[in-house]
């Protein structure tokens, strides 16, 4: 019986490609982070080297592929090492796939050691003194909301009024995260407070119920909702106004939460559901940075509250 030849490597990225987004992974992840390392650096390597199926893509390949992308990169020069661990994870991905999929394979990449790096915070008087700094009650609440819930300035700008819910006299907002997956996020402090501005401090005619919108009207006589550049843009002014010394962006009160929230004691399961991770290795290796002196202080609380 003839031996049918192994599916060629770009159709094999595409077919995966196709799974992922069937799995509900969004467009633009799909695109950037899955189908760029695939489409454009492996598959163009594999056809400058004549590796036309997957067999061929043993540890060694993959090897001189880093090494390559290392040394020599594309248009621009080397890579560093932060882009070549990416896309190599990326591949690593697309190659477990493969296996699992009975395509063969089972080579697996090396990733390229990185150097630690600290995550910056804000202190929580750099925070009021960029909530002073804010002119709206909508920009005070955006800063707020940010450092006080930690989600995603894309999940941010995406609140509706209907996201706001009370469950057995509890507070929360309900956030849509990556892969359009929701979760509940605690608000105790901020819900009134945010409420009261979604029903009385937005212009009466605006006809969306996306809580932060644009200040200003479009040239057709609508108000836009918000956008992340808008908020991104926001948050760097504000910083400046207050003159804090430090790179300040969106995502910074995101991790300025999860340290909070680490040193104040809870539980990195919990810290983890809030955040919208699907594991603990985000929080394992994002947060590192907390000191010995960090979880002396959390034991204490939580014996304290015993």
């Amino acid at each position: 019986m003839e031996k049918t030849a192994a599916p060629a490597i770009p159709r094999l990225v595409e077919d995966y490609l196709a799974d992922a987004r069937a799995r509900g992974l969004s467009p633009s992840t799909l695109t950037q982070s899955y189908g760029y390392p695939l489409r454009n650096v492996l598959a163009p390597w594999c056809e400058a080297n004549a590796i036309t199926s997957l067999p061929e893509l043993d540890n060694r390949a993959l090897n001189r592929l880093s090494i390559e992308l290392l040394d020599t990169g594309g248009k621009r020069g080397p890579l560093s090492k932060h882009s070549v661990h990416t896309y190599m994870r990326a591949i690593n991905r697309f190659l477990a796939w493969a296996e699992a999929e009975g395509e063969g394979g089972g080579a697996k990449a090396q990733l390229p050691k990185l150097p630690k790096q600290l995550v910056d915070v804000l202190a929580r008087d750099e925070l009021e003194r960029m909530e002073d700094a804010a002119k709206t009650e909508r920009d005070k609440l955006i800063v707020r909301v940010l450092a006080d819930t930690g989600i995603r300035v894309g999940e941010l700008v995406n609140l509706r009024i209907s996201d706001l819910l009370e469950r057995d006299r509890n507070h929360f907002i309900r956030v849509r995260g990556k892969g359009s997956r929701e979760r509940l996020v605690p608000l105790p402090r901020l819900y009134r407070r945010l409420l009261k501005y979604a029903e009385q401090g937005r212009p009466e005619d605006v006809n969306t119920d996306r809580i932060f919108i644009a200040l200003r009207r479009r040239p057709g006589g609508d108000y836009a909702a918000l956008t992340t550049s808008g908020v991104d843009q926001m948050i760097r002014n504000l910083a400046k106004t207050a003159n804090i010394r430090k790179r300040v962006y969106p995502h910074l009160l995101r991790h300025s939460y999860a340290t909070w929230a680490l040193t104040g004691g809870m539980n990195p399961i919990q810290l983890a559901q809030i955040l919208g991770h699907s594991s603990l290795a985000m929080i394992q290796n994002v947060y590192s940075h907390l000191s010995p002196s960090d979880a002396y202080n959390a034991m204490l609380k939580m014996l304290a509250d015993d």
